[in-house]
């Protein structure tokens, strides 16, 4: 039939480098923006500690705007990422289920960002904070262990790259609800790293592809 033809003929071409170029480079803007977010929230929150505090008390109180545009930032550069996996996507499983994970995760960060329901201990309403939290970290795991085996066919190393971030990632995650308070709030920022590292890598290796290699 001759739609079965077209959808062929679209299949067999090549996806357009340009979007994942773009999109390579906003995740990267996503992660300086995290990161100088924290720094200034934590320069301009008075008496902020960055060792005993975490990021989540940064995201509260009269300079609150600080980190929540951070957070929409990096938001903004993991969907940018998950649009660069779903534009380059060719069927195989788990690069479907980290490029569905990517886009809940950013859903996830603007949640956080906009509900200002952390570091000042607000109680009102229905508080989601701690399961949000628990949520990034299974899905950052998932995605991780998922893209694998694709990111390593983009670029040669990023499988153990992946994984290495994800073991450390699981377990630093762990560790955290059970860090005393006096120094989680370095803790946190030692294992966002983590997340930072891999996002970076993976738009890396996904800028410029016309398309997932085959196995």
């Amino acid at each position: 039939m001759a739609f079965d033809k077209l959808g062929d003929h679209l299949l067999e071409q090549r996806t357009d480098d340009r979007l994942t170029r773009l999109c390579a480079v906003l995740t990267w803007l996503g992660i300086v923006a995290l990161m100088v977010g924290n720094v200034v929230g934590s320069i301009l929150v008075p008496g902020h500690d960055w060792i005993a505090d975490t990021i989540s008390d940064l995201a509260a109180g009269r300079w609150e705007i600080v980190q929540d545009v951070a957070l929409y930032g990096y938001a903004a550069g993991i969907m940018a990422l998950a649009l660069a996996a779903a534009h380059i996507h060719r069927g195989e499983h788990g690069w479907l289920i980290g490029t569905f994970s990517l886009s809940v995760l950013a859903a996830i960060v603007v949640v956080i960002g906009a509900r200002n329901e952390y570091g000042d201990r607000d109680s009102d309403g229905v508080v989601i904070h701690l399961y949000l939290v628990i949520a990034l970290g299974l899905l950052f795991s998932v995605t991780m262990v998922a893209m694998a085996e694709g990111l390593e066919r983009l670029k040669p190393g990023l499988k153990v790259a992946s994984y290495v971030c994800a073991g450390l990632w699981a377990v630093g995650s762990i560790i955290f609800f059970l860090m005393p308070d006096g120094w989680d709030g370095l803790w946190e920022r030692g294992i966002g790293v983590i997340t930072m590292v891999w996002l970076g890598l993976a738009a890396w290796a996904v800028r410029g592809s016309e398309g997932l290699p085959e196995k």
